[in-house]
């Protein structure tokens, strides 16, 4: 297969963690004779320094023309701190969001039994939890009219969605079930949101025909809770923007880092993977920032592409650099010279030779590089 993917590395770790992505995804396709076309754009405060804009109209154009994106880390520290700043990194990835149609977010979450420890949860809350979520993400209250008063003293954030903003993701999440455990919970405010009951109306109609899958519904305060007391009863999770962004979030607890949880954000005619940490610009060029979130976007670019072998080799070898404590400090306890680069070095050697005997536990040592 041939794939021209856009690279939107962005701000901060963004570049570093996304070149590990690519430096796997160039093994894979030596691996299995694809061939994977990189052009690279600027977006985020990187952006705005060099043209004044967060998504200039090159980079949208690039796009455009590409099969898929991917996408790093946007956000820098001189414009988190200043509150009158009036363009902004993050305006660049919304533009993004919504010029390209990218209207359904997918964040897996999942309880890695190497890292089960590393979760300030209890192990036998967190163990086997393995978890989809669904977020809208083109509409509701971030996208909604905005307006403040004229002395300032009071604002106002509309929330506003449509039937057909809703059916086009539950539909999505509905097959996604399907081809999991079959159950899917709808997260909302209905009991005092207008535009939550829309949503457990219309999701409750598009359950009718998809009977194999088994729907419940919470609303997100309660959702928040649960999420902690008991994660391993949730199966795909289908919600609202702002509800799918506090959500997905607090379900990075599970893991133990949010240098874990990779996503996929598509629309009906492009699509684009991401970590979802932001640009940690503490930890920039330091070498520390956990490349595996974004690795793991990479596998789902490929699963895009019903690529899942392909996939599937690079999740073997993210599991087995976890088993092995070939790991970035967030994580890691067992050695002290692991960086960004050799965790890439790591999964793109374990991709290229699977079955090497120096992957194991009592046979190894880290070079410069890679496995020795």
């Amino acid at each position: 297969m041939k794939l021209n993917i856009a690279v939107l590395a962005g701000d901060g770790i963004g570049p570093e963690v996304t070149a590990q992505s690519i430096k796997v995804l160039k093994a894979i396709a030596l691996e299995f004779n694809h061939t994977f076309n990189f052009k690279y754009a600027p977006v985020g405060a990187i952006a705005i320094d060099e043209t004044g804009n967060p998504l200039p109209e090159a980079t949208l154009e690039l796009c455009k023309k590409s099969d898929a994106l991917l996408f790093g880390a946007i956000g820098d520290p001189k414009y988190d701190n200043d509150p009158s700043a009036k363009v902004r990194p993050e305006q660049g990835l919304l533009a993004l969001r919504k010029e390209l149609g990218l209207y359904a977010n997918i964040r897996p979450v999942k309880a890695y039994d190497a890292l089960l420890s590393k979760s300030p949860l209890k192990k036998d809350i967190i163990k086997g939890t393995d978890i989809s979520i669904y977020r809208e993400l083109t509409g509701g209250i971030y996208f909604g009219k905005k307006e403040t008063s004229a002395d300032g003293n009071s604002a106002s954030d509309l929330c506003e969605y449509s039937r057909e903003e809703i059916e086009r993701l539950a539909h999505l999440a509905f097959k996604a079930a399907q081809a999991r455990r079959k159950k899917l919970t709808l997260i909302d405010k209905a009991n005092v949101l207008e535009t939550s009951r829309l949503w457990r109306r219309v999701v409750t109609e598009i359950a009718k025909s998809y009977k194999d899958v088994e729907l419940d519904f919470l609303f997100i305060d309660n959702a928040a809770m649960q999420m902690i007391l008991n994660p391993k009863q949730f199966d795909v999770i289908l919600t609202e923007n702002m509800f799918g962004d506090i959500i997905s979030d607090e379900a990075s607890v599970i893991g133990g880092s949010i240098g874990l949880l990779a996503s996929a954000s598509v629309g009906d005619k492009y699509a684009m993977f991401e970590p979802i940490h932001g640009s940690y610009p503490q930890a920039t060029n330091k070498g520390i920032a956990n490349p595996i979130a974004s690795i793991l976007s990479a596998a789902m670019l490929l699963e895009h592409f019903d690529l899942n072998d392909e996939s599937d080799l690079i999740k073997t070898a993210v599991d087995k650099s976890l088993a092995l404590h070939i790991t970035t400090p967030d994580l890691n306890t067992k050695y002290d010279n692991i960086t960004t680069t050799k965790v890439g070095d790591f999964i793109a050697d374990f991709i290229s030779n699977p079955k090497d005997s120096n992957h194991n536990f009592s046979n190894i040592h880290l070079g410069q590089s890679t496995i020795i």
